[in-house]
């Protein structure tokens, strides 16, 4: 990517946050005690803010999808034939994901593990918002603000250790001779260990607890901003529980249900560490195939072509989830 692209670039950048700011400051000029981005913040830290943002979308964003973009349309050369008469666009990169190279057939295998990323994730997803929710609430609107700080203090401790210790801890307690076998065998509940690498529970375990905190801040942070009054009424109109949640409680929390969500399943399908060490024998993780890709077998266009498919398959779930839950993306990040 050469650079006169890099600079033609960088103000068009600029110019878009500077759109994207002007837009929202409109959206609250009727409000009166609404001061603007500058007035806030002054010209030159206002300005500094500007260009660090840019510098972050550009360099660290937009540059390197759009590398990633173009890469995938060219053909695996030796570094002394690029750009020249056998560099041309193709989409060989991508038929690849479809139909193996060598012999023609279907590629079984990468499509298989695409899959199974993407349902998997889903089902992580899902998984996560099950055990988050109620422990969400609670923290918002039920508890106290002593047992609040205590479960705060209690999920955040964890993640102070190293994602891939606590993927290894997680697999020793799930080993054939690890502690949750000893203590079923133990109790009589199963005659013997249980597998639960090759049955992926290692997998959904590891990934749902990675990824947890990414799921119960958004909730807690929209449910919090809920007036109990609402619930409160609910309740003396003679309203379930479970009704006082699916009609008071989860459509004002839908902003917050959408963006953990989202960020749940993309972390999720982008995740190496998880499923390498923690997935079964026969587990194929979609993103441990675009890995080898890179920096196995060396062939970074069709490593860019199978993150771009994955990539694409990403912001496909992002729109459906706010298509499903009638939210926008500016609501998301409230």
């Amino acid at each position: 990517m050469s650079s006169r692209f890099v600079v033609f670039l960088i103000p068009i950048v600029v110019i878009a946050i500077f759109w994207v700011m002007a837009k929202s400051e409109k959206k609250l000029a009727h409000d009166p005690t609404h001061k603007s981005f500058f007035e806030r913040n002054g010209t030159v830290l206002g300005v500094s803010f500007i260009l660090l943002v840019a510098f972050w979308t550009l360099f660290l964003v937009v540059l390197p999808y759009l590398y990633m973009v173009v890469e995938s349309f060219h053909p695996k050369l030796p570094f002394n034939q690029r750009g020249g008469e056998k560099d041309v666009l193709t989409l060989e990169q991508y038929k690849s994901f479809f139909v193996t190279p060598t012999d023609g057939s279907w590629n079984v295998n990468h499509m298989g593990a695409f899959v199974f990323t993407i349902i998997t994730s889903v089902a992580v997803t899902a998984l996560n918002f099950a055990i988050c929710y109620p422990l969400a609430y609670y923290m918002a609107q039920a508890g106290t603000a002593q047992k609040v700080r205590l479960i705060m203090l209690a999920l955040i401790v964890p993640y102070w250790v190293n994602e891939i210790l606590r993927a290894f801890s997680l697999r020793l307690l799930l080993a054939s001779k690890g502690l949750i076998n000893q203590a079923l065998m133990g109790m009589g509940l199963t005659e013997k260990p249980l597998d639960f690498m090759a049955m992926d529970v290692g997998l959904y375990v590891g990934l749902s607890y990675a990824y947890l905190l990414v799921m119960i801040f958004p909730l807690y942070n929209a449910i919090e901003s809920l007036d109990k009054n609402q619930i409160e009424a609910a309740r003396d109109l003679g309203a379930p529980w479970w009704k006082i949640h699916r009609d008071v409680v989860i459509p004002y929390a839908k902003p917050g249900i959408a963006s953990g969500c989202t960020m749940v399943f993309m972390l999720a399908a982008g995740s190496l560490a998880a499923p390498q060490f923690l997935g079964g024998p026969s587990t194929l993780w979609f993103t441990s195939i675009v890995y080898d890709f890179f920096f196995q077998a060396f062939n970074w266009p069709r490593g860019a072509a199978y993150a771009f498919i994955l990539l694409a398959a990403c912001i496909a779930f992002v729109m459906l989830m706010l298509r499903l839950f009638k939210v926008s993306l500016g609501e998301t990040i409230k």
